[in-house]
């Protein structure tokens, strides 16, 4: 890990298992696409955080308010001082997620497990069904970090300026064949497919390799830099479907690969698919864009 660009944010399967009663100055949080996951076995000692529930506002779309995130932190017995680790299913996609949000609201000491669950399990390591309980805090946010976000006028002002930008989601999605979820037609929809013009498209899931532990720097330089000729020094944004898939490709160019100005555009492909006047491209990008 000492390769990366910020490697102390991404913590070992061994480093938890030797924190996890140091339930003073860490606490370890699971967070997971199957939001039932959790309850059938977890770390101990781990909270659960619901990106559903416990992150979205019930009425707008939007993450849940300032006051709203110290509520939540202070239920899970978090202090601002709190080194913060999350893990989940899915490669750590969803765990990138809250850590995204969390570092969103200006939680300065937040971490990933590399591997997530599967790589836990993997290894034989122990889970429980049981729940803590911790007492509650007097959590307050200092000062929250919009630079992480992008919304959609900067993205769209982004665009014609020809600034970089990454679909992470999946070909099909990316070309305009499909406008939902991966395997799940259900999902909510736009009612355009295709891309963001002049965005590259790599799936998040490159950056990972077969057990859920982030690829190497040298590999994924060779995906971000040499193959999509990104640049750490240039603004960058990061967008999918909703913005949880693209949350994980934050992580890796902002904290692996030491990009200095990438933005997560939370709002996606849901907002820019069905968003009035927006420019939209289809089919494989142009050659040499």
């Amino acid at each position: 890990m000492s390769d990366y660009a910020h490697p102390e944010v991404l913590v070992s399967t061994d480093w938890v298992a030797n924190h996890l009663a140091d339930t003073e100055n860490v606490r370890v949080i699971e967070s997971n696409e199957d939001v039932l996951l959790y309850a059938t076995g977890h770390l101990h000692n781990a909270v659960h955080v619901d990106w559903q529930t416990d992150l979205q506002d019930e009425e707008v779309r939007d993450y849940i308010s300032q006051k709203q995130f110290e509520r939540l932190c202070s239920k899970l017995g978090i202090r601002p001082d709190t080194t913060v680790v999350f893990y989940g299913d899915k490669s750590n996609w969803w765990a990138c997620y809250a850590f995204w949000t969390f570092t969103m609201f200006g939680h300065k000491d937040c971490r990933v497990m590399d591997g997530g669950r599967a790589k836990w399990e993997a290894e034989g390591r122990t889970l429980t069904t049981d729940a803590p309980d911790f007492e509650s805090t007097d959590y307050t946010v200092a000062a929250p970090q919009p630079t992480v976000r992008a919304f959609r006028d900067e993205v769209l002002r982004h665009m014609e300026d020809g600034g970089a930008m990454v679909d992470v989601r999946s070909p099909q999605e990316f070309i305009g064949e499909v406008t939902h979820a991966p395997g799940n037609p259900n999902s909510e929809a736009a009612l355009r497919g295709g891309h963001i013009p002049g965005a590259s498209n790599v799936p998040w899931s490159r950056a990972a390799d077969d057990d859920g532990t982030f690829k190497s720097r040298e590999d994924l330089e060779a995906i971000y830099l040499d193959e999509q000729g990104l640049s750490p020094k240039e603004p960058t944004i990061a967008y999918c479907r909703i913005g949880e898939r693209s949350s994980h490709t934050w992580f890796v160019l902002r904290y692996l690969l030491g990009f200095k100005n990438v933005k997560n555009y939370d709002g996606s492909w849901t907002e820019w698919g069905n968003l009035v006047g927006a420019p939209i491209e289809k089919g494989e990008p142009d050659e040499g864009e």
